[in-house]
């Protein structure tokens, strides 16, 4: 039986760098004393996608520390902490809760005990990569099993993820209750102040404790004695926990896992199926009171294929239909200068994921001013219809000239021709990418501008000229002899600019005003 190794609590086990570059290796403790003092630049081992559950557990332990000391402001000395999370086990006052390796009957990191104390036919897993595996359609979109020579972080922050973002990937394979349904993700929205990894988990440490007793009251949580650290209690895998018997700052796992030695003292994993959740919290559809993710009504936010593109993201940082989260307050110590929306996650499906998606969103003066005094609703306004025009300006402008075109001028298009719609696509996509890459940087010029209207009107001649560009782009797939040719571009064009000066289109009416009163004064002068 392997004894207790690998101490989070007293060996320097987790690698990071600080602002200069120069790498390090810190304990746990040493490592929130860092992140206190923002002197951490990044973790050279943590993968992206398991950026959000590992700030998240560093976070909630963090918290979960501070509010059993009853302290409101982070330790400055690795010994508090030490003590402060020692504290959180005090049935196991040698620390193995915090050892990558304990015997089995015990609980060792985010690895709950094994009642029988035997791995008996557990899985062998031989790398962090198997054990927390972005899932994919084909071996080479991420490569599996590729670190051989992982080091103990490596594993590490793979049992992170897996214990506290993971779904479900078939009978025994359960997910984590901080998700809507096993075939979910659990995304994360928050405010990014100005600074580093370490402003951010700062600040998002006390809006956990200042929003803990209505957490409490919201969600049905205990308010005192809740199970917290999930991996404490032994697992059987029959049963689950009650979600209202939890705290609520819970770091919950999802799966039977335990870390062993092999005989060159290198880490392994073992793992087996369960018959149970871990966590009794299917019918919450995911709203858990967690800080970071977006709620809808009573279902979290699941991600789609296509991550936080700009609707999406618009509709988060300023619409309504979406729960602001506890994250994406803003705090009096977040300044006024230097302050992002961070917006992460994994696309999951049914037995794979579809990526991992990250996007910041930044916040202009004007912006930041709307968001404290809770006055939304103008950047809203301005977010909508900029989201409607790029809509129509890409189907019912763009798509339907690119389809004279290819159609090569015929009065009568057939829009449901296979080969068509194809090609189409493509031009589509990159009209698509390019607006939502420049998105926000244009809707936070017509937030922060004097004469709003001039800069609406001025974004629109830029998205037409744009969407004409690409149009011509596509001219080299069209008809390329004679006068087929010459009709297919000619009616593209006509099409494409009757339908900008029609005035058909609710969201382009005041660029359809403006080219045909410039359209006018040409012919007048003419």
């Amino acid at each position: 039986m392997d004894r207790t190794r690998l101490n989070l609590l007293d060996e320097p086990l987790i690698r990071v760098r600080d602002l200069g570059g120069q790498p390090q290796r810190l304990t746990l403790p040493q490592l929130l004393v860092a992140l206190g003092r923002d002197a951490v630049r990044d973790s050279p081992a943590l993968r992206p996608h398991q950026r959000h559950p590992w700030h998240a557990l560093l976070v909630q332990l963090a918290a979960l520390a501070l509010h059993a000391a009853d302290e409101d402001r982070p330790w400055d000395e690795a010994n508090d902490w030490r003590a402060a999370l020692l504290a959180l086990t005090p049935d196991h006052p040698d620390g193995c809760a915090f050892c990558l390796v304990a015997p089995h009957d015990r609980p060792a990191f985010l690895q709950p005990p094994v009642p029988s104390g035997k791995l008996d036919g557990w899985k062998y897993i031989a790398t962090p990569d198997a054990l927390d595996m972005l899932v994919t359609s084909k071996n080479h979109d991420l490569k599996s099993e590729r670190m051989r020579h992982a080091e103990a972080d490596d594993w590490l922050f793979a049992l992170a993820s897996l214990q506290t973002q993971e779904g479900f990937l078939g009978k025994g394979n359960y997910g984590i209750s901080r998700m809507n349904g096993g075939f979910s993700s659990r995304p994360a929205l928050g405010i990014e102040p100005a600074g580093g990894i370490g402003a951010r988990w700062r600040r998002d440490v006390g809006a956990l404790l200042t929003e803990r007793d209505e957490i409490t009251e919201t969600m049905g949580f205990q308010r005192e004695g809740g199970t917290a650290l999930l991996w404490i209690p032994p697992w059987d895998g029959t049963k689950s926990l009650a979600f209202t018997a939890l705290d609520p700052f819970y770091i919950e796992i999802c799966r039977r896992i335990r870390f062993v030695l092999d005989s060159d003292s290198r880490l392994q994993a073992r793992g087996i199926g369960t018959s149970a959740a871990r966590v009794d919290a299917a019918a919450r559809k995911g709203v858990t009171g967690d800080a970071w993710t977006p709620v809808e009504e009573d279902k979290a936010l699941t991600l789609g294929s296509d991550g936080f593109n700009y609707g999406l993201a618009a509709e988060l940082a300023w619409g309504s239909k979406y729960r602001k989260t506890l994250a994406q307050a803003l705090r009096a110590e977040d300044g006024i200068a230097g302050i992002s929306l961070l917006a992460q996650g994994v696309v999951r499906g049914q037995g794979k994921t579809e990526g991992y998606h990250e996007r910041r969103i930044p916040l202009t003066k004007k912006a930041i001013g709307y968001l404290r005094g809770g006055q939304t609703d103008l950047p809203a306004a301005i977010a909508a219809a900029r989201v409607k025009a790029v809509a129509t300006m890409r189907g019912s402008v763009l798509r339907t000239a690119l389809f004279y075109l290819l159609e090569a001028g015929t009065e009568k298009i057939d829009f449901d021709r296979r080969t068509a719609k194809q090609q189409i696509e493509a031009f589509i996509r990159t009209f698509e990418r390019t607006e939502d890459a420049r998105f926000f940087e244009d809707l936070n010029r017509e937030i922060e501008a004097e004469d709003r209207n001039a800069e609406r009107l001025a974004w629109m001649l830029g998205l037409a000229e744009r969407a004409e560009v690409l149009l011509r782009s596509a001219f080299a797939i069209g008809p390329q002899s004679g006068e087929r040719r010459y009709r297919a571009r000619s009616r593209a064009l006509s099409y494409f600019h009757g339908a900008l000066r029609s005035g058909k289109h609710p969201e382009l009416v005041a660029l359809a005003q403006h080219l045909r009163s410039h359209q006018a004064a040409e012919e007048a002068a003419s």
